[in-house]
């Protein structure tokens, strides 16, 4: 059997690009089929720092992670658009800190799937849970009743949407989905948010992005940082705000740090009061 054989014998969509496989390609992961190496190249072809900006969000969602529970003190997480695992996922990240912490990983491709129940096993003091579901279906989402299983949603819970709110096309679209969500946690739970924008790119820059996006090259709904603080309203944002990804809580990491047009992502978190 040959691995595309493999492939379709797991139910996995071996002739569409799908976001986690292109995004571990360009983390530098293994786990993506050609046609995801051809939608991340062209897209890295328009965006030449799509892969910084790969990295930059991973360093947000661990530095987003760590604060939530050193800080905040948050031991449950609902991470939605998980992605396949890579090194220090949220489990790894929070369990370090609180050993007892829950996570349930969240994500609507077999093959995360595939990988998740495998790999996502954290520390047996706290609890690790994988389903298989979509963000534009967060009933389902909340109802299920693994979710249930592991998190008591009468607690704070970390919502984390990273990288994720941009493949949910329209404007204002992700709006409504974050309410559902946010609607079903209690006061004291935290909003984690990163999503792309072309607002640090000149005009010529967001009309290839838009020309992109109209005959199908990429699916990447880029947002304004208006419409991404609308997903915030009526919380009490984390300083700095809604900021670069690679800008957030990051004055003391060592190294160079690129600009907000390298990397073209907004991040920002959140409390429920």
């Amino acid at each position: 059997m040959t691995g595309r054989d493999e492939a379709l014998a797991m139910g996995l969509d071996t002739s569409t690009a799908h976001p986690a496989r292109r995004y571990n390609y360009w983390l530098g992961g293994k786990d993506h089929f050609a046609v995801d190496r051809e939608s991340g190249d062209r897209i890295a072809a328009a965006f030449p720092t799509v892969r910084t900006a790969a990295r930059q969000n991973r360093e947000f969602l661990k530095r987003a992670t760590g604060f939530l529970t050193r800080v905040a003190g948050i031991r449950q997480f609902l991470d939605i658009g998980t992605g396949l695992p890579t090194a220090e996922n949220i489990h790894e990240v929070a369990q370090a800190i609180a050993p007892e912490s829950k996570i349930v990983y969240v994500d609507n491709d077999p093959m995360v799937t595939s990988h998740a129940r495998a790999l996502l096993s954290g520390d047996p003091r706290g609890a690790t849970t994988y389903l298989e579901a979509d963000l534009r279906e967060p009933e389902k989402i909340l109802a299920h009743p693994q979710l249930r299983q592991t998190l008591d949603l009468g607690q704070p819970v970390g919502l984390m949407l990273i990288a994720v709110l941009h493949f949910v096309h329209g404007t204002g679209a992700a709006t409504p989905i974050v309410r559902h969500l946010l609607g079903a946690l209690p006061a004291g739970s935290y909003l984690v948010v990163s999503a792309a924008t072309l607002d640090f790119h000149p005009p010529e820059g967001a009309a290839i992005q838009e020309a992109m996006l109209a005959d199908g090259r990429t699916d990447v709904w880029a947002r304004s940082r208006a419409e991404i603080a609308d997903l915030f309203d009526g919380l009490e944002l984390v300083e700095p705000g809604i900021v670069a990804v690679s800008d957030w809580r990051a004055e003391t990491e060592p190294g160079f740090r690129p600009s907000p047009a390298e990397v073209a992502l907004y991040g920002g978190v959140g409390r429920l009061g």
